[in-house]
């Protein structure tokens, strides 16, 4: 009941997170269905030995240490490509800055030549 009430708890603290707009529910989302599949398996326990039994694995632990270290490779897959796709917009931007700095410079100059010469 312990672990039910922490679970919850984060539960609540990833919905608020949400709402305060601290997290993006795409993020979360992950979070949120991996809490919940913990929350039935806590109060069922059953089910990890049925798990455990369809793949084969001889202790309901190690079925548990395996769901978990897949659940994290795959968080770590996607935040990889999250931080991929934000590398190349960073730099798309970058580059428009820049372009966007030269121009402005370029524009000081004519107004300021054409200053000049009047």
């Amino acid at each position: 009941m312990i672990a039910a009430v922490i679970i919850l708890a984060a539960l609540l603290a990833i919905v608020n997170m949400i709402r305060k707009r601290a997290l993006e529910l795409k993020y979360a989302l992950a979070w949120i269905i991996v809490l919940i599949l913990v929350l039935i398996v806590d109060l069922v326990p059953a089910i990890l030995n049925v798990i455990s039994y369809g793949f084969g694995i001889a202790t309901p632990v190690n079925t548990l240490f395996l769901l978990a270290f897949c659940f994290s490779i795959l968080l770590i897959f996607i935040l990889t490509v999250t931080v991929s796709r934000l590398s190349d917009r960073i730099r798309q931007l970058s580059q428009a800055v820049a372009l966007n700095e030269a121009r402005i410079e370029q524009l000081a100059r004519e107004l300021a030549e054409r200053e000049g010469q009047k």
